[in-house]
């Protein structure tokens, strides 16, 4: 969410409520009236974090480094992506100019940072593992997420370990990796590019350059939470495939790329009633509003941007974006971006979930292959914060 309560920025800030309010009365921090109590105040996080930053050396590094994996400093080295001052950079070059004429195979071979030659020769047909399933068993919105998991699960009882082996060998397996789920999660195994194939299997040629965008805007998001967890496994040494199923797993939950499905009940909450109703009832349940917002862009997502604009206007989402704007503050965010293209393509439900899963992967992997040059175990410590020892008989 764009805006915090005065006990979150108070926790974030670690100062006294009087100077909360004089960096408010300076301009250094922005504030509203808060919808729900309007004697209340809201603070705005880019703000609230920014000034938490620069307080950061004259606080305990414990601290610091908690606040860090939340939308906090970098915790990590990392050449792949950057979200900064509004942009998103794959390797240094803008995503959203890419997304204009570029394919995820290339998106891959940039941010695995092949040459031409491994480039032209990286991409199989098909991939013999897993057997994916029939495309008649599609029609069920959580198959194509299942057969993804069985199909990363198969190929991580089987194939090797990372640690130690040659870049090379673990790019083209990287590229097998990526056709595997992509096999799995359409139940097809054709040839043509991956934008093509999903085009095809969704049986919407017309609009492959609209998924072929896309994707290319999913590829990566610097360190979010799935990439993270793929780069912890890959850290054990654990192969390719493997990391790439952490990463999957993380990917389902609600605040991660499973906001689609939240999103979908808050557009039939708005159709079946209103937007500002929608809308007023999914904050009253003290929920994160779906498909709205994102602390890394606090003049809305660039990714959803690049997108909207080749995407017509649609009444219902074009109300609930208007509320939400008025009501929360929030911006549209990819998820948004995706739900728009799936309606207007008239794509199956699991499509948001299944053109970030497929986009992703490709970043999932980079990480995984940096990760694996890092060559260092990711192994963070607790901040314990339970009672101190407890000497006893025993605990009953």
């Amino acid at each position: 969410m764009v805006w915090m309560t005065a006990a979150e920025a108070l926790d974030v800030l670690n100062v006294r409520p009087q100077t909360l309010y004089a960096n408010v009365s300076r301009g250094k921090i922005r504030a509203k009236p808060d919808d729900d109590d309007p004697r209340r105040s809201l603070y705005h996080r880019d703000d609230v974090l920014r000034m938490a930053r620069r307080a950061n050396g004259r606080r305990k590094v414990e601290i610091v480094s908690s606040e860090a994996m939340q939308y906090g400093d970098p915790v990590l080295p990392s050449s792949i992506s950057t979200a900064a001052d509004g942009k998103l950079l794959y390797r240094g070059h803008d995503a959203a100019t890419l997304a204009e004429n570029t394919s995820l195979e290339d998106i891959a071979a940039l941010l695995w940072e092949c040459d031409a030659a491994e480039a032209a020769a990286l991409w199989p047909a098909s991939a013999s593992l897993p057997t994916a399933p029939a495309p008649a068993a599609q029609s069920a919105p959580e198959s194509a997420l299942a057969a993804g998991l069985l199909a990363l699960a198969r190929r991580s009882a089987v194939d090797a370990p990372s640690l130690g082996r040659a870049p090379a060998d673990l790019r083209a397996e990287a590229a097998q990796v990526l056709v595997s789920l992509v096999d799995a999660m359409t139940g097809r195994s054709d040839a043509g590019s991956i934008s093509t194939r999903l085009a095809h299997a969704w049986q919407v040629p017309q609009h492959e350059d609209l998924i072929r965008r896309a994707l290319v805007l999913m590829a990566d998001h610097e360190l979010n939470a799935s990439t993270f967890a793929t780069r912890v496994a890959i850290s054990t040494g654990a192969s390719l495939a493997a990391g790439v199923l952490a990463g999957f797993t993380t990917l389902t939950g609600p605040l991660h790329g499973g906001a689609a499905k939240e999103f979908a009940q808050l557009i039939a909450h708005a159709q079946a009633d209103n937007a500002s109703s929608a809308v007023a009832n999914w904050l009253a349940s003290k929920r994160p509003l779906p498909a709205f917002g994102h602390p890394l862009y606090s003049d809305g997502d660039l990714r959803a941007r690049a997108l909207l604009k080749h995407l017509p206007k649609l009444k219902p989402y074009e109300e609930l974006a208007a509320t939400a704007e008025q009501q929360a503050g929030e911006l549209p965010n990819i998820d948004y971006a995706l739900a728009l293209l799936t309606a207007h393509c008239g794509l199956p439900k699991d499509a948001p979930f299944i053109l970030f899963a497929v986009g992703r992967c490709v970043g999932w992997l980079a990480h995984a292959l940096e990760q694996v040059q890092a060559n260092r175990l990711i192994r963070p410590r607790a901040r314990y914060t339970g009672p101190a020892a407890i000497i006893s008989a025993g605990i009953y």
